[in-house]
């Protein structure tokens, strides 16, 4: 009451007040009476001679109990919010590590770090018991992030007493510890740090030189906290039970390396372990080794995001002629409660609404359906008019037209509602862009109606039902807008425990950064649920694993929907061509896996200490990536038709193979000769071998054309070796024996001497001519050696 009247104090005030009281009373206790007041002394003499000094503090502390929760036993507090949002076992799991965040927050200011863990440890249990200043403690600082709060919050596994006793609570998953290793960066990398990696391998070197399959794990984290550390039993768990070497990148964080640089890091180690066959992780290298891409939160976006520009690199020809090669896909991808979306938004789209209502994947996304369905529901129970097939619509059955009273057969009560002189939305020529008249029905339904109205107006009378000729003509259909009562996960679970939208608008604002400015509406490399369906279309087989609850489940059963579309029509267009892979009938489970948990939120797979329940989540993990390598295993074999997936593995390693093969520049002359017909003495590779945010510029593009060191140095070997080294007159002869743009040859020299039919590609007319014309200019830019074409 005192706050109120003194009109929302601030927290230094109330310190000051709290203080006063409690200095107040102990100096009284100190100096005053030891019965009290004179008119309390007769009552306190006569209850001294009653109750001991035990009895007396018991019934203290039992009153203050009973004056704390007055408002429970007459019913007059408001239900739990989260009561029947969470399962009971994610809900206790949700106590403890509110506890933990209130505890931690509570001790981040003491810069003493072994005081600090300690009391960290000692707030979390005051917290535990006061779990109402818990979520109070939580709120508040939540409301005023800053990204010390969330590594505090996130990083807390890794402090030395929260790590011992998770430690004793995980079950002995792993003989040998995790391996702490460096990854170099391809040649054609911007980039010359090496990235860092944890090895999680139950076994010794010796055995993992005799692996060839590698689950590579993007750790999640917000994008700015938590290595791969702190996921130990997820990443114990894949590695003891499978027996795969699992390596999980601690990529650096936001906001001191913002957007793309995480990205570029991921892409870099998938593309060196593909070049040194698994050399830089331990392996043999004698083989190309099959990987499994996984990523858990922000790690699944940077893991669809790498996928992404994967399949992008390997459908640019001009990367082939710049020397890059153009990687294989993944074996597959796991994905778990990702965050695909950037763009957090309140409304679903009718796009989206349509891929979560899709046929096929409906009993799947049912309950997701139910609660978007149940909000308006819940709101107003007693609306009449309501639907019975609001969320099946193609699933009613058709009505038969029959005489006059047609109309009201084909439109459900509520669409009437909603469209009716009184209710229905109009939209102004301004607003659409387009005359009244121009614009379409809202719907299939109304195109019908409109329809079946032009025909009673157009028809001859001799033709026309006399039931028909009878219905006036509406006037102009005005445009209307339905309202979809749909909003988005992030919004409908704006009140999770365990991520808020608060949390995500920090992290976001914290990934890009000040200096960039990305356009969230096609950057899919930002947001990858905005993938363009020919990139999803080659994207490998998926498996996705989220709560029910999530903020972010929208992600998840959004990106699977455009995924089967995209897969559904690569897969009937390679049938119409008689494709092989494209026989018999489309499964999308070959392609696409969803598992929406029900009852829990976020991150259930990083507490399974308090959250035993995630250990089955995490062997089930485990089997999809045994079931993934069973599956190529078993395509590649002969069992089943070659996929796109196996194709794009077979080209890379055919053209890999053709490379190896020796001759007067030694084992990389188709490399070293585009290189130096490119001039690529430089390592402005590196601008298209990574993703370049929309800021970002590069002065390297316009380096003369030069002859690369890789060819000058292997002309200096063929002179120590006494062989004459080619003139330009020689490297002119082959590029004259190049095919042309439309793929035919330029002589049959090349066929005479048995030769390749060409040593690089050409993307198109405007690129020959283009480099041409840079050959006669490069002796302007003063190059060293210039070749002219």
């Amino acid at each position: 009451m005192i706050d109120h009247v003194l009109g929302r104090p601030s927290v230094q005030f109330r310190k000051i007040q709290v203080l006063a009281v409690v200095s107040f009373w102990s100096f009284y206790l100190h100096r005053g009476d030891r019965h009290g007041p004179p008119v309390l002394r007769r009552i306190s003499a006569l209850v001294t001679t009653k109750l001991t000094a035990w009895q007396t503090v018991l019934i203290t502390l039992l009153y203050l109990y009973i004056a704390r929760n007055f408002g429970k036993l007459l019913s007059l507090e408001c239900p739990e919010p989260l009561a029947n949002l969470y399962s009971r076992s994610y809900f206790r799991a949700t106590w403890v590590t509110t506890a933990l965040d209130a505890g931690f927050w509570s001790a981040m200011r003491i810069k003493s770090k072994g005081l600090r863990d300690f009391c960290s440890l000692v707030f979390t249990v005051y917290y535990m018991i006061c779990a109402e200043q818990a979520d109070e403690k939580v709120r508040k600082v939540r409301a005023t992030l800053t990204v010390d709060h969330l590594r505090v919050s996130w990083n807390k596994g890794t402090t030395p007493y929260l790590s011992a006793l998770t430690n004793m609570m995980r079950p002995r998953l792993m003989w040998y510890p995790p391996r702490k290793i460096r990854i170099p960066r391809p040649k054609q990398s911007s980039y010359k740090d090496p990235v860092i990696g944890w090895l999680y391998y139950n076994g010794p070197l010796a055995a993992l030189k005799r692996e060839e399959k590698v689950v590579l794990d993007i750790p999640g984290g917000g994008f700015v906290a938590m290595d791969p550390r702190n996921h130990d039993d997820k990443l114990m768990g894949w590695a003891g039970k499978t027996g795969l070497p699992v390596l999980s990148l601690d990529y650096r964080k936001a906001p001191e390396w913002p957007y793309p640089y995480a990205l570029n890091e991921c892409y870099d180690v998938y593309h060196s372990i593909v070049a040194t066959h698994g050399r830089c992780v331990g392996l043999s290298g004698e083989k190309l080794p099959k990987i499994i891409v996984s990523g858990d939160s922000a790690g699944g976006n940077l893991a669809v995001g790498m996928v992404l520009m994967i399949l992008q690199a390997a459908s640019t020809e001009t990367r082939r002629w710049h020397g890059e090669e153009a990687l294989p896909p993944p074996t597959g991808v796991v994905l778990i409660y990702p965050a695909l979306d950037m763009n957090i938004g309140n409304w679903m789209t009718d796009e989206q609404m349509a891929l979560i209502r899709d046929r096929k994947s409906r009993k799947q996304n049912k309950p997701i359906l139910r609660h978007k369905s149940d909000d308006y529901r819940h709101l107003a129970p007693n609306t009449p008019g309501a639907s019975d097939h609001e969320d099946s619509e193609d699933e009613a059955p058709t009505k038969t037209i029959q005489g006059p009273d047609f109309a009201p057969a084909l439109t459900p009560t509520s669409e009437r509602i909603l469209t009716s002189p009184q209710t229905s939305i109009h939209l102004s020529a301004a607003h659409t862009g387009r005359d009244r008249q121009a614009v379409p029905p809202a719907s299939p339904l109304d195109s019908l109606n409109g329809s079946l109205h032009n025909a009673m107006v157009q028809t001859p009378d001799s033709l026309t039902p006399k039931a028909i000729t009878q219905t006036p003509a509406p006037a102009v259909p005005p445009t209307q807008i339905k309202t979809r009562l749909a909003m988005s996960s992030m919004i409908s679970y704006f009140n999770d425990r365990i991520l808020t939208p608060e949390m995500m608008r920090a992290m976001i604002i914290l990934y890009i950064g000040p200096h960039n400015r990305p356009d969230f509406s096609t950057d899919f490399l930002l947001s990858p649920l905005l993938a363009p369906e020919s990139l999803l279309a080659r994207f490998p087989r998926l498996w996705m694993l989220t709560g029910e609850r999530d903020p972010l489940v929208d992600d998840t059963v959004i990106f699977a929907g455009r995924l089967r579309q995209a897969k559904r029509a690569e897969w009937l267009y390679g049938k119409e061509m008689g494709l092989d892979w494209a026989r018999g009938e489309f499964r999308e489970t070959d392609w696409i896996n969803v598992e929406l948990v029900p009852g829990i939120s976020h991150g259930f797979l990083q507490f399974v200490s308090v959250f035993p329940e995630g250990w089955k989540y995490i062997a089930k993990c485990g089997k999809w990536f045994q079931e993934a390598f069973e599956e190529d295993e078993r395509a590649r074999e002969g069992g089943m038709p070659e996929t796109p997936m196996t194709a794009a593995y077979d080209e890379y390693m055919h053209r890999r193979k053709g490379r190896e093969q020796n001759d007067y520049f030694g084992s990389n002359a188709t490399v070293g000769l585009a290189e130096a017909v490119d001039g690529l003495s430089r390592s402005g590779r590196s601008g298209r071998h990574h993703h370049r945010s929309g800021t970002a510029s590069s002065a390297e593009d316009d380096r003369p054309l030069e002859m690369s060191m890789s060819v000058r140095n292997s002309m200096a070997k063929g002179k120590a070796q006494g062989k004459s080294p080619p003139t330009n007159g020689d490297i002119a002869e082959v590029l004259r024996d190049l095919p042309r743009p439309n793929g035919r040859g330029r002589g049959k020299k090349e066929r005479g001497r048995g030769r390749r039919k060409s040593l690089v590609s050409l993307a198109s007319e405007d690129d020959l001519l283009g480099r041409r014309m840079k050959g006669l200019t490069s002796g302007l830019h003063g190059g060293e050696s210039e070749i002219g074409l």
